[in-house]
């Protein structure tokens, strides 16, 4: 059975889904690292690919930008195909000057000022968690590739372009532990939470707001590999 955003039927999307927000990312991830991959999704251009990689069956999708989007796929990935683990690899922007283009950052929570998570179910804390248990897979997988892994905060804001100054960014670092800025995660891991699901949060460094460092969208899409590495390492 497919849903009004996802051509696939039961069974053919692993039970681990690595999800970027780009879906021409996924496709670069199925081409460059799965085995045999096929293709499960062309609706809307979201991608979605399921092959294996070293003996385990994997799934790549894209999630669009922002969290209604991400909240969209991560949803009917849990409920209607029977997925357990989602483990969302992207990019990010750093608000602090040790963070630099391409770390590699592994979330240890959400904060937001989102409404998304009240309105879904009336949860109505600034942040959210992910799976203690992926986060752990996660740090093993980086240290059997000797990839070094910063662990910080993320900040899931529904706004990319935001009036005033840079005054914000201050309560968001010391205030919520958020050192690195993106759109999806919060709503993504409140799904996992409120379904009795797992997710978790790899991301890059695309670009520092401090010291204006940014990276091209082609390198975006294809060189981000080391948090792929670890993604697909770490995956059951």
């Amino acid at each position: 059975m497919s849903t009004p955003h996802n051509a696939a039927v039961k069974g053919q999307i692993a039970k681990t889904v690595l999800m970027p927000g780009d879906p021409l990312r996924a496709k670069f991830i199925a081409e460059t690292f799965l085995e045999n991959p096929v293709m499960f999704n062309t609706v809307r251009n979201m991608f979605g690919y399921t092959g294996t990689y070293n003996g385990k069956e994997i799934s790549v999708m894209g999630s669009g930008m922002g969290m209604p989007s991400i909240g969209i796929y991560s949803y009917e990935l849990y409920t209607q195909y029977d997925v357990e683990n989602i483990i969302r690899i992207g990019s990010c922007g750093c608000y602090t000057p040790d963070l630099h283009v391409y770390d590699v950052i592994l979330g240890t929570h959400a904060y937001s000022e989102s409404t998304y998570a009240k309105v879904q179910n009336g949860y109505d804390k600034p942040t959210n968690e992910p799976a203690p248990e992926l986060n752990e897979k996660l740090r093993a997988a980086a240290a059997k590739l000797n990839i070094p892994m910063i662990e910080t905060g993320i900040h899931s804001s529904d706004v990319f372009y935001r009036a005033g100054g840079m005054d914000y960014i201050n309560d968001i670092v010391n205030v919520y532990g958020a050192k690195v800025c993106e759109m999806e995660s919060y709503a993504l891991f409140h799904n996992a939470n409120v379904l009795g699901k797992k997710a978790a949060c790899l991301l890059t460094v695309s670009d520092s707001l401090v010291t204006h460092e940014e990276t091209t969208a082609e390198e975006r899409q294809n060189s981000f590999t080391n948090m792929m590495k670890i993604a697909l390492e770490a995956a059951e």
